[in-house]
């Protein structure tokens, strides 16, 4: 079961969580995450991406805070995404020392530039706000180690879509986790730039 073979401070907070059995979708895309493959996850909503999204961020970072610049990043649609996806994140990286940060696009880029250089570990934030974080020097890509995009349906948008090409151009070689409810032709495309040799795993 994939939920035995995680770190012991995710397996403890999933029993106070009262969650011990993991969903189909988990038990298919989890132990294909934890490989290291670039991935395409498919399924519908409330299939249990989020809490797989979590579970395996958090895995590749051991649950504990290293350096200061991200390990693990996650690209969501707006800011609202960023701030449910940050309680989301909180409720299970509470009481690690992982650092977590969400980006609000209504507060000045170089407001976010000062907070993130104080050091984290997991950054969530738009394609459009990270591109301008990059080009502003304002995070350094240098230690990425997992790079997540919740709900991509949003990437056919052009100036997301853009952005993001611009983000992977410049990160260095890590894992993509792709998550969606189905995908789309440009999604697919991502395997020809970053997502080479990607892994697909879904479920109806």
């Amino acid at each position: 079961m994939p939920f035995k073979k995680l770190h012991f401070e995710i397996k403890e907070k999933l029993e106070s969580h009262e969650i011990s059995t993991p969903t189909p979708f988990q038990i298919k895309s989890i132990p294909v995450i934890k490989s290291g493959a670039n991935l395409f996850c498919t399924a519908p909503k409330g299939s249990g991406k989020t809490t797989a999204m979590i579970l395996t961020t958090m895995q590749k970072l051991k649950c504990e805070e290293v350096g200061t610049a991200p390990r693990a990043v996650v690209l969501v649609e707006s800011s609202e995404k960023a701030m449910e996806l940050y309680d989301a994140f909180l409720a299970y990286t509470r009481h690690t020392t992982l650092r977590l940060y969400g980006c609000d696009e209504r507060q000045h880029i170089e407001l976010l530039k000062s907070e993130i250089f104080e050091g984290v570990d997991i950054l969530i934030c738009t394609p459009i706000t990270m591109n301008k974080l990059l080009l502003l020097e304002g995070v350094n890509t240098t230690q990425l180690k997992i790079f997540n995009i919740d709900d991509a349906e949003f990437l056919v948008d052009k100036k997301s879509y853009a952005a993001l090409m611009a983000i992977t151009q410049s990160a260095p070689k890590c894992q993509y986790v792709l998550y969606s409810e189905k995908l789309h032709p440009i999604l697919k495309r991502f395997e020809d730039y970053f997502m080479q040799y990607a892994k697909k795993v879904s479920t109806k």
